[in-house]
């Protein structure tokens, strides 16, 4: 159930709270996730409002040691200082990334690398760093429950959007594909309901990205040199046009993948994008 306020029971290690932040793109809210019975971490503390702060504290208990964060976006990161403040905990977490849609607030005690691990006497949580979304996002798996904390890196219900430059689509495909060398079973999103079968998820996701891509190429070979406001039209043709803004970015980051690997080039005097011939 993705009630605000509210904890609910995932398993006997987690437990989730919905921030009362709901929208387009952060559908029923903002999951925090709160790990561990005995000494708590809570991850993704989320944005800065007082009843999430409180909800957060009061289902602690007291009990909170570490707050761990999969990335500095405004709807994940901000509540760690009031958190901290009221605990005393120990925050965990990549510094803010250089783009415009960042908690610069956020300070972490201790700076992530990939594969780090926080071992509790009750859990350990590995770290591993999924680029794509966001240059600084984690993706943290609960090793004891085979379940990953996903953050904005996989979604329930839609795809994640991709800004560049921060953003970066050749990134993410390589962060979702890096993700099946881990043993998954459950994907526990940002926003949405966990998700089952993780592996397929991640599957499909890279395989709809990849046919996404094959879109570009095609629009590009159907236009010829054009912008990136005539080819959201051709390669979006199956999203509402009320989307289209949100769609230009990531079709902008395919762009630039496709310019990474020598498939196209943008040119500098109208900033049109057209194929390089193999």
């Amino acid at each position: 159930m993705l009630e605000h306020g509210v904890p609910f029971r995932l398993n006997s290690l987690v437990r989730r709270l919905v921030a009362p932040n709901p929208g387009v793109m952060t559908g029923a809210g903002t999951n925090t996730y709160l790990l561990g019975n005995e000494q708590v971490a809570v991850l993704d503390p989320g944005p800065a409002i007082p009843a999430h702060i409180d909800a957060i504290l009061a289902a602690a208990g007291g009990r909170i040691r570490w707050i761990v964060c999969t990335h500095t976006h405004p709807d994940h990161s901000p509540a760690w200082q009031a958190v901290a403040e009221a605990s005393g905990a120990e925050v965990i977490g990549a510094l803010p990334a250089d783009d415009m849609f960042q908690d610069d607030t956020f300070a972490p005690h201790r700076e992530l690398r990939h594969d780090d691990l926080l071992e509790t006497p009750e859990f350990t949580l590995r770290a591993v760093h999924t680029p794509g979304h966001v240059s600084n996002h984690f993706c943290f798996l609960l090793e004891q429950e085979q379940m990953l904390f996903a953050g904005d890196h996989i979604m329930n219900g839609s795809t994640v959007v991709i800004v560049p430059p921060s953003g970066d689509m050749k990134a993410y495909i390589e962060s979702l594909q890096l993700l099946l060398r881990y043993p998954l079973k459950f994907i526990a999103p940002g926003h949405g309901e966990v998700l089952e079968d993780s592996r397929a998820v991640v599957a499909w996701l890279v395989n709809h990205r990849l046919q996404r891509e094959a879109k570009v190429i095609r629009g590009l070979q159907q236009l010829g040199r054009s912008s990136v406001d005539e080819l959201v039209v051709v390669v979006y043709d199956d999203v509402e046009t009320s989307l289209h803004k949100m769609a230009k970015l990531s079709l902008a980051a395919h762009l630039i993948k496709l310019r990474q690997e020598n498939r196209a080039l943008q040119h500098p005097d109208d900033e049109r994008w057209e194929l390089l011939q193999p």
